[in-house]
């Protein structure tokens, strides 16, 4: 047991690890923010590469099978950005104890889903630029870089798995207890 000065606690007396997970909520938002930037970065790389790479007499982008890739990717990486939109206003309009109560599992949620999205586009954006999606020099250096970093996130601030659970137990408490088919 260790003495702290009141001058020194960051809430209430036994309340210190409610402070740390509250402040979780902060750093997998900037997690959330800070992935789908890198995002939407690989998927220009990946727009400009297929625009003016050519194969069998046209741009690589013109063929159905790397259009099909493109719309996963942004349909994936849009929905994220409309979510993280969503739950930034909720952030700025709640109070703090409102929102950490509330949006605990929306983030995690969310920070769950854009690794998944961060994911796919890791793998679809190295199939676009073949190999050179694998030099870590060159034109295909960002995605590269992307394919090797991409788990990080995943990682930081929970692990998916754990966001997956918390956003879940989020859920179940706050669902009906008289709610029935």
């Amino acid at each position: 047991n260790v003495k702290v000065p009141v001058e020194n606690l960051m809430a209430k007396e036994n309340e210190g690890f409610r402070a740390v997970m509250y402040n979780f909520n902060h750093e997998r938002w900037y997690i959330v923010v800070s992935l789908l930037a890198r995002c939407r970065f690989v998927l220009e790389e990946c727009f400009k590469w297929a625009s003016q790479r050519q194969i069998f007499g046209k741009s690589l982008i013109s063929h159905g099978v790397i259009q099909e890739k493109f719309a996963r990717m942004a349909s994936g990486l849009e929905a994220c950005y409309y979510w993280l939109e969503m739950i930034t206003n909720q952030m700025n309009k709640m109070t703090f104890e409102e929102y950490n109560a509330k949006i605990g599992g929306d983030i995690a949620l969310l920070k769950f889903n854009a690794a998944q999205v961060a994911r796919t586009i890791s793998e679809e954006s190295v199939q676009i630029f073949g190999g050179r999606g694998v030099s870590s020099t060159g034109m295909g250096k960002y995605i590269e870089r992307f394919q090797r970093t991409t788990k990080i996130p995943a990682v930081y601030g929970g692990s998916s798995e754990i966001m997956a659970s918390l956003a879940v137990r989020q859920a179940v408490r706050s669902f009906p207890k008289d709610a029935k088919l």
